[in-house]
């Protein structure tokens, strides 16, 4: 029988790459959206990976969404955090709002959603989650300081949590993208995106590929003997 694998915002991005690689491998896909009714509705008619509207920040929400799909789709073998939002700007003009909605959703969306797959993960000795950082985490950003704590604290989170789980066959990894080619990354200046790949050693932006195929090894049974670990896919820009 198929694992189930849960992607938080599963439908865009790097997102909906891992999804797509996931289903690829075998796996019973299901994605999390915050609020794109129509890009979900548009991703599940064109992958057939069903999508379920939630905040990741809210517990309560995400206790319902897991409860839901456990019931509809299995019990969650598989979880991916990849949901994450920014709100840049220097310390000067960022707002504690600020401040909390990246941290909230950026990392304590992993606590929400690792708490609520661990007890079944652990009964049932089988577990692989997968946390999605950032280069700048690891590096730090100018203008980020709120997203850079968020990511950076899941490296620490990873590590700690993969503790716990390892005798029961729970790994916990984490992945540390670079920059790579999305909507996000395209919407900087041109002159800008230039001098970004100029500080990349391979010489080009990632690919949403990229991560993805990262996401599946590390998330494969065979994978039992990888956890508290960083996969750095930055081509080579920050090499941590």
């Amino acid at each position: 029988m198929a694992r189930v694998a849960l992607v938080t915002g599963g439908q865009r991005g790097i997102g909906a790459a891992i999804s797509e690689a996931l289903k690829a491998a075998g796996r019973k896909v299901v994605a999390s959206y915050a609020g794109n009714d129509a890009a979900a509705q548009a991703f599940t008619a064109r992958t057939g990976i069903p999508c379920y509207k939630f905040d990741v920040a809210d517990f309560a929400e995400c206790e319902a969404a897991v409860r839901r799909i456990e019931v509809e789709v299995g019990p969650i073998e598989i979880l991916v955090n990849n949901a994450g939002i920014t709100r840049d700007a220097t310390m000067k003009r960022m707002t504690r709002e600020m401040w909390d909605e990246v941290i909230d959703t950026d990392l304590g969306s992993c606590f929400n959603m690792c708490k609520l797959v661990w007890e079944g993960m652990t009964a049932r000795r089988f577990g692989r989650i997968v946390n999605v950082s950032s280069i700048n985490g690891q590096a730090g950003q100018f203008g980020q300081v709120n997203y850079a704590a968020a990511k950076s604290g899941i490296l620490g989170f990873t590590k700690s949590l993969a503790q716990e789980g390892a005798r029961s066959n729970v790994t916990v990894n984490t992945i540390a993208p670079g920059y790579v080619d999305t909507e996000m990354v395209r919407a900087v200046p041109e002159d800008v995106l230039q001098k970004i790949i100029a500080r990349i050693p391979v010489g080009r932006l990632g690919r949403a590929e990229d991560i993805a195929r990262g996401v599946v090894f590390l998330t494969a049974d065979e994978a039992d003997f990888i956890t508290g670990s960083t996969l750095s896919i930055n081509g080579g820009q920050h090499m941590y």
